[in-house]
């Protein structure tokens, strides 16, 4: 049996795992290289527990509850699966080595740039552009770039400009998301800092 000791991080999680048959930290694989697998487990398992919770407590409006969520995804699950779809395609299409020079680490201000009016222009819904960020990053995105990519997706609408000119008037919408627009570069560069690329 293998003890687990501290990993490269110094992290002593007592969680043993095998990989081809040899013992790797949990910590050290999983938690802290971003893999998001047990992560995403530890989510599941809470949120089955605090339904499991709900239902004991009250188990009426935990099935209420449970419809309206079905109802809800049923709703939005033709939407969700066109684009998911299109975002498919699109990744098959789009190589690693050409995401790298238009929206990659190195592209400097003309991909930012690119970036931010791609995103823009699109109308995504946020369940979707966060997946859809993930990939691009695995294929080679930069992270700067995919930040000032979602910022100006979930901010900054081109093709939502004419309903904010109607209900909020023409200066404010143009104010609204010009704000949006620097904003984003703002953000992108902070994740830039911070991830330091």
């Amino acid at each position: 049996m293998w003890a687990c000791g501290p990993c490269a991080a110094g992290v002593r999680c007592g969680i043993v795992l095998y990989m081809d048959g040899k013992p790797i930290c949990a910590a050290d694989r999983y938690i802290l290289r971003g893999d998001t697998r047990l992560t995403t487990a530890i989510l599941y398992l809470l949120a089955a527990a605090a339904t499991a919770a709900s239902y004991f407590a009250d188990r009426a409006r935990t099935v209420q509850a449970l419809r309206k969520a079905k109802a809800s995804l049923l709703n939005i699950l033709p939407e969700f699966s066109v684009v998911l779809g299109l975002v498919g395609i699109m990744l098959t299409f789009l190589s690693p080595a050409l995401i790298q020079r238009y929206i990659g680490a190195g592209s400097g201000v003309p991909g930012l740039l690119a970036a931010s009016v791609v995103g823009s222009i699109t109308l995504i819904p946020g369940f979707v552009a966060f997946p859809l960020a993930a990939s691009l990053l695995a294929r080679g995105a930069g992270p700067t770039h995919i930040a000032l990519f979602v910022s100006t997706l979930m901010m900054v609408g081109v093709l939502t400009f004419p309903l904010e000119r109607r209900y909020f008037g023409r200066r404010e919408a143009i104010l609204r998301n010009g704000l949006a627009y620097v904003f984003s570069f703002v953000v992108a560069l902070i994740v830039g800092a911070v991830v330091g690329r």
